[in-house]
């Protein structure tokens, strides 16, 4: 895994783009098992699923080929670099949110690493602040609400978009208005630097995905929905989930099959 995909919390392509993109880019399209029990935060579980199937088919006729395409031409190197000059714009949002939720050492953490990385780092291609050891965790508005008590909601699945709750949703234009590309006056710029964004996202996770089994809707809805936790409570509910290669969920051992994997 790329550099910039390896380090918990802190500026990199890993962040909840992450998880509210990444994930995404991730399903397959869901089970035809018939639905037993409904999930306590899936309440909309049949729209969920339908929208989750047309992100898929987007994702199989379009992203998927691209990222396949970028990764083949695209030197290791090159990838880090990108994943590093997203991530690194990043901090200014996280900075923001950890001030919103009297987080002021996290705010003076990510301040650092964006002057640092932006000046060192050559416009953030090279995540120097890391090898500093000087690093944190990633915030934005969902995270925020969280903090100030608002209850998630249910579990919504977003055209093109993905994984995301009630709660994550509404704090989605903050977060667009606290990036940076939004600012791009030109056009073409802020379109292509955006479609390089979920390019490489999607380049990163083509081998984690052939880890997905069974209903594959119920595994990115879980696995989503338990990460989410453990960033909005920064991690005292136990160990993030992502943190290695190898996904390791307390699934119903029902929900799985083994003869269907990833295509």
């Amino acid at each position: 895994m790329r550099e910039a995909q390896a380090r918990q919390g802190g500026g990199t392509a890993s962040r909840g783009l992450g998880a509210l993109l990444a994930l995404l880019l991730l399903a397959g399209c869901a089970s035809t098992a018939a639905v037993e029990e409904r999930h306590p935060d899936d309440p909309w579980e049949g729209f969920n699923r339908r929208v989750f199937a047309f992100n898929d088919a987007l994702d199989r006729a379009v992203l998927k080929p691209v990222a396949r395409g970028y990764r083949k031409v695209t030197p290791p190197p090159v990838q880090t670099g990108v994943g590093n000059f997203f991530s690194n714009l990043g901090e200014l949002r996280t900075a923001l949110n950890s001030v919103l939720q009297g987080k002021p050492g996290n705010a003076g953490i990510a301040t650092s690493r964006f002057l640092i990385n932006t000046t060192v780092g050559i416009g953030g291609l090279w995540d120097f602040a890391t090898h500093m050891e000087i690093t944190g965790r990633d915030e934005d508005f969902g995270q925020t609400l969280g903090t100030w008590g608002v209850d998630a909601g249910p579990y919504l699945v977003l055209p093109l978009l993905g994984p995301s709750t009630v709660r994550d949703t509404a704090g989605l234009p903050l977060d667009m208005y606290t990036y940076p590309v939004t600012y791009v006056e030109d056009d073409k710029v802020r379109y292509g630097l955006t479609a390089l964004r979920v390019v490489d996202t999607r380049a990163g996770l083509l081998d984690q995905e052939e880890l997905i089994r069974g209903d594959r809707y119920s595994f990115i809805r879980d696995a989503w929905l338990q990460r989410r936790r453990f960033e909005v409570s920064d991690g005292e509910l136990g160990d993030d989930p992502f943190a290695s290669d190898e996904f390791d969920f307390d699934f119903d051992d029902a929900d799985f099959d083994d003869g269907a994997f990833a295509d």
